[in-house]
């Protein structure tokens, strides 16, 4: 069982569709369609998208620009775990974990957390009618980890073992979805499913803690233990929350100042070599043989036009080299040479 298996052709770069839930940004309808569009025109066929991000928009969004494309064309994932009402609320109050005010400019609909097995089932049929199609490849069990939960999210991981982990295992012999797993911002939760005896996930979206800046973890547990099992790894946020491809923020936040020096260090070495920190990036994650494929988020086409840029450009061995020799990534990292 595998991800990778599922995903059509050989092109490893993604969409991941945050950004169309309006992060950050008030982002217009046409933007937003232009966005997927060069993303289909640059031979992108794997889009990732969860009714959290906007409070279902970028799922709709996501389902409008792809109903001009062969269903049996791309790979579609979304996400379990949370509810979308069709009553409102106050989007500014809404308890959101490390990923506060994210969203504050998508729907005010009512986002209510639940990994139960009924919940999994409603979720699943809502996401199938917000993106106007009548099935779903992938499907990952959404944040079920510290960032959102604190010290509760072992509860709410126990939650989804005895809810969401049946059903999307009954699901996927059934044949209704592909394969399932975590999306999650930290590996403690998967390395803990993973160790699970009743059900066997087909891999992972791991975002944030797979990249240039933070992979010391994984590497430490997270890869032997996928490697172990035959899962694999979706990346998303491979430019940790835009501080490596020029932006100030890591972690969702304002990066602190140890990241800004290290970013510093990397573009020096990277203007050296005459190459963009945005290729650096995504290639240091594609070189790790778990990993299936990288999805960065984008809200403008040209954003698409940069992934696909960076993806193809040239590094010399000799950059990998002496990124290891300044202690810039971990010892045990792989690396594309």
């Amino acid at each position: 069982m595998s991800i990778k298996d599922k995903l059509i052709g050989d092109n490893p770069l993604g969409f991941g569709t945050a950004p169309l839930g309006n992060m950050f940004r008030n982002i217009p309808e046409a933007e937003a369609e232009a966005t997927v569009d060069a993303a289909w025109d640059n031979g992108i066929r794997h889009f990732d998208t969860a009714p959290f991000y906007g409070a279902g928009l970028a799922e709709l969004r996501l389902g409008k620009a792809l109903a001009k494309r062969k269903r049996s064309d791309f790979v579609l994932s979304t996400k379990v775990g949370r509810l979308v009402l069709d009553e409102v609320e106050d989007v500014s109050a809404r308890d959101m974990g490390e990923k506060g005010g994210l969203f504050v400019h998508g729907r005010p609909n009512k986002i209510v957390n639940d990994y139960t097995a009924t919940a999994t089932l409603r979720s699943i049929e809502d996401s199938l009618k917000r993106l106007g199609t009548d099935y779903l490849d992938i499907v990952y069990v959404h944040d079920v980890a510290q960032d959102f939960y604190g010290d509760e999210w072992l509860a709410k991981f126990e939650e989804a073992r005895t809810g969401a982990f049946r059903v999307l295992s009954q699901l996927r012999e059934q044949g209704v979805i592909k394969a399932w797993g975590l999306g999650v911002n930290r590996v403690e939760p998967i390395e803990l499913l993973l160790d699970l005896q009743e059900t066997r996930p087909d891999g992972f979206l791991l975002a944030g803690r797979y990249t240039l800046l933070d992979h010391e973890r994984a590497m430490q547990r997270l890869v032997p233990s996928l490697q172990k099992h035959g899962a694999d790894l979706v990346v998303g946020g491979p430019y940790s929350s835009g501080v490596l491809a020029g932006g100030s923020t890591f972690e969702y936040q304002k990066a602190p100042p140890e990241i800004l020096a290290k970013v510093e260090r990397i573009k020096a070495l990277a203007a050296r070599h005459g190459i963009s920190v945005k290729a650096a990036a995504l290639q240091f994650v594609l070189a790790n043989p778990v990993v299936a494929s990288v999805i960065p988020g984008a809200s403008r086409p040209e954003r698409i036009l940069e992934d696909k840029a960076a993806l193809a450009e040239k590094i010399p061995v000799a950059f990998w080299r002496e990124l290891r020799e300044q202690g810039l990534v971990a010892h045990n990292a792989f690396l594309p040479l």
